[in-house]
């Protein structure tokens, strides 16, 4: 059977960092959204207005690709505003508001879950999956090994083990290196991937958001290959497959990738 990492200690990454700070679903007030230049960068204008974050701050973000991309959300919404349409509006609320004050706690946190990442526990059978397994998951191990000199320990099973405490500094110095845009892109992809490590080969350009998506849910896809497709685990799957291209897109506006 396939295996998962033990949880217990994951408080977090957790769904109100990830999409915080949404407005309630509210009918449309504006007509137009464009974008206009900000202190600090670029902003949304709604009918010629700057917008501001739920915290009630300005919502300046640093690059014309990312606002424009922002506006045609707001432009695209119907008659009710649907906060979950606009991810990338989100992800900006959340690098705004939440990341500052958040921030060493989040960090903390996103290391105690690459301490446990999914990738380094692997299944004992059957032994087609066990290979795949090595093939799809261990480069990334890998280049995070000899990129930042996090050289984290597989094992077989459920059972916890403790990773060297070289590697959790070195995945620290990492972590802590980004910006609170990218950071924000690494929290985001860590809970919906489940992986710290792909999190971060995708920040640093070394999967795209679709592989990084295909190998967090490697173990769902054989299970279904086994036993045939459930609707709600589909629907789950498909959901967390566009919270992980938004982050893709967000990072390519920002320049990151």
């Amino acid at each position: 059977m396939a295996t998962s990492p033990p949880k217990a200690s994951m408080a977090v990454p957790t769904r109100e960092i990830d999409k915080p700070l949404s407005a309630h679903l509210r009918r449309r007030f504006y007509t137009t959204a464009t974008v206009g230049a900000a202190e600090g960068g670029f902003t949304v204008l709604l009918d010629g207005k700057a917008i501001h974050t739920p915290g009630k701050r300005p919502l300046a973000v640093p690059t014309t690709g990312l606002a424009e991309a922002m506006a045609g959300e707001w432009a695209g919404q119907g008659e009710t505003i649907e906060p979950d349409s606009m991810p990338l509006t989100q992800l900006a609320n959340t690098a705004i508001d939440r990341m500052a004050a958040a921030r060493p706690a989040l960090e903390e946190d996103l290391l105690r879950y690459g301490g446990s990442d999914l990738l380094c526990y692997r299944a004992e059978r059957p032994r087609e999956l066990v290979e795949r397994q090595h093939r799809a998951w261990q480069p990334a191990l890998d280049w995070l090994a000899a990129h930042a000199g996090a050289d984290l320990v597989v094992t077989s099973g459920l059972m916890p083990i403790d990773q060297p405490e070289t590697a959790l500094e070195a995945l620290g110095r990492l972590v802590r290196a980004y910006d609170d845009w990218t950071l924000t892109a690494v929290q985001a992809a860590t809970a919906a991937c489940g992986s710290l490590v792909l999190a971060l080969a995708l920040v640093e350009g070394q999967i795209s958001a679709e592989e990084a998506f295909a190998l967090a849910f490697l173990d769902d896809s054989y299970q279904m290959e086994q036993w045939g497709e459930d609707g709600e685990a589909v629907a789950r799957r498909d959901h967390l497959r566009d919270e992980v291209l938004a982050v893709g897109r967000f990072l390519a506006l920002l320049d990151r990738r």
